[in-house]
C-alpha cells in the first residue's frame, strides 16, 4: 500500500504538470526568455516535491522543511492552474460550439494566466493563515449513562503529522495550546508521525511531549500514516517513552469510570474486531472509541459506543479536495449523534503536505463529557 500510494501519487502529479506546462507556455511568448522561465520553474518546484517525498526523512532537517514547503506550495499552485486552465479550454470548446466570443478568447489568454497567479497567492495567503492560526471547537455532551454525575473534560487531537514538515517549534506550540485547557484526559486519534520516525528522532521531541500534562493520562493510536514509517513498533515505542500510553487493539478502564478503546488503523487488515475489544466490559461504564478512520460509523453504535473519536479526512485539508471526502465519508467533518451514539470526526491539528487550510481549518477539540 505505502509503495503504491507514493508510485501512484508522483505519476498523477507529473500528468497535471505536463498539463499546465503545455497551457501555459502557449500563452507567453515563443522561445522567450518568460517561456523558459516558466517551465524551468516548474520542473524545478516538482523536482522539490519529489524530492521531499522520497528523501526528505534522510536529508537535513532545514533544507528537507524548505524543500517540502516549496515542493508542496507547488503542488497546491499546479492544482489551481490545471483548474483554471481547464476551465478555460473548456469555455473555449463552448465558444466553439455556440459562437458567444465572435473574436474568440486567445487575446485574452495572458490576463487569465495573469489573473490566475494572483487569485492563487492570495488562496494561499488566506490558507496559510487558517492553518497557523488553529481553532479550538467545544463541545457539551451527555452519555446515556449518566449516572455517576461526573464531567471529563477531553482535549482530543488528530493528524499532527510531526516530521521535518511540522517541526519541533510548532509542536510546542501545539503542546501549550493543549496544556492551556487544562484537560483531565488528552486523546490523539492518529497521525501522530507524518511517515518516517526519524525527523521526530532528530529533532528530539520527546522533549515537546512529555511537558503534555492530564491528570488522567495521554493516549493515542495508529493513524494510517504511522504504518507508512519505517515500523509501527518504532514510532508506538518512541510515543510511549514520551509519556504517550499507545492503544493498539486494546481497551483501559479508566478512574474505575469509563473504558477507553484504541483501535488499530485500518491499514491492518487483521486488526481485531470492535466486538471483541468491547466483549465482557461493563455495560454501565462509558466507552468512549478512539478510530482514527472515520468508515462505518454505525459498528460503533451496535457496540454500545457512548462517544467515537476519529480524524484523518483532514476536511479535505484544501478546496476542492473538501468536496471529495464529502463524497468517500458518511461524517467527513464535525458532530454527528446516531442512536445514542456520540461522533466527532475533527479536520485534524496539524496538515500534510501544503501548509494551507484553503476552505478548511486546523483546530483542537474540547469535549466536556457528562457520564
Amino acid at each position: 500500500m505505502k509503495r503504491r500510494i507514493t508510485t501512484i501519487f508522483p505519476i498523477v502529479f507529473l500528468s497535471i504538470i505536463a498539463y499546465i506546462i503545455w497551457r501555459g507556455s502557449q500563452v507567453l511568448p515563443e522561445k522567450h526568455l518568460f517561456q523558459y522561465i516558466y517551465i524551468g520553474t516548474n520542473i524545478l518546484f516538482f523536482s522539490f516535491f519529489l524530492l521531499s517525498l522520497f528523501i526528505g526523512h534522510k536529508i537535513p532537517i532545514r533544507l528537507a522543511s524548505a524543500i517540502s514547503f516549496i515542493g508542496n506550495t507547488y503542488l497546491i499552485i499546479a492544482i489551481y492552474l490545471f483548474c483554471s486552465f481547464l476551465f478555460a479550454d473548456i469555455i473555449r470548446l463552448f465558444n466553439d460550439i455556440i459562437h458567444f466570443a465572435p473574436h474568440g478568447l486567445l487575446p485574452y489568454r495572458y490576463e487569465w494566466l495573469i489573473f490566475s497567479f494572483a487569485l492563487i497567492a492570495v488562496l494561499l495567503l488566506i490558507g496559510n493563515y487558517r492553518f497557523n492560526h488553529p481553532k479550538i471547537v467545544r463541545l457539551n455532551l451527555e452519555t446515556d449513562k449518566s449516572k455517576q454525575y461526573k464531567d471529563l473534560k477531553i482535549v482530543a487531537v488528530s493528524d499532527i503529522h510531526l516530521g521535518f514538515s511540522i517541526r519541533k517549534k510548532k509542536l510546542q506550540r501545539y503542546v501549550d495550546m493543549i496544556n492551556a485547557e487544562e484537560p483531565d484526559i488528552i486523546l490523539m486519534a492518529g497521525d501522530v508521525s507524518d511517515r518516517s520516525i526519524k525527523p521526530i528522532i532528530r529533532q528530539n521531541m520527546e522533549e515537546e511531549l512529555k511537558q503534555l500534562k492530564a491528570p488522567l493520562g495521554i493516549y493515542a493510536i495508529n493513524g494510517n500514516h504511522e504504518h507508512y514509517a519505517e515500523t509501527t513498533k518504532a514510532t508506538s515505542e518512541y510515543l510511549q517513552k514520551a509519556g504517550i500510553q499507545m492503544l493498539i487493539d486494546s481497551t483501559v478502564l479508566i478512574n474505575d469510570a469509563f473504558y477507553l478503546i484504541g483501535r488499530d488503523d485500518r491499514m491492518n487488515r487483521h486488526r481485531k474486531a470492535l466486538s471483541t475489544l468491547v466483549k465482557g466490559l461493563n455495560p454501565d461504564f462509558p466507552k468512549i472509541l478512539l478510530d482514527h478512520q472515520p468508515y462505518n460509523l454505525k459498528n460503533a453504535q451496535r457496540n454500545g459506543i457512548d462517544l467515537q473519536i476519529s480524524g484523518h479526512t483532514h476536511e479535505g485539508q484544501f478546496f476542492p479536495g473538501n468536496l471529495f471526502v464529502k463524497k468517500m465519508f458518511e461524517v467527513q467533518y464535525g458532530y454527528k449523534k446516531i442512536g445514542s451514539t456520540h461522533y466527532y470526526v475533527s479536520s485534524g491539528l496539524g496538515i500534510w503536505g501544503p501548509q494551507y487550510r484553503i476552505g478548511t481549518q486546523s483546530e483542537m477539540v474540547v469535549i466536556n463529557l457528562s457520564y
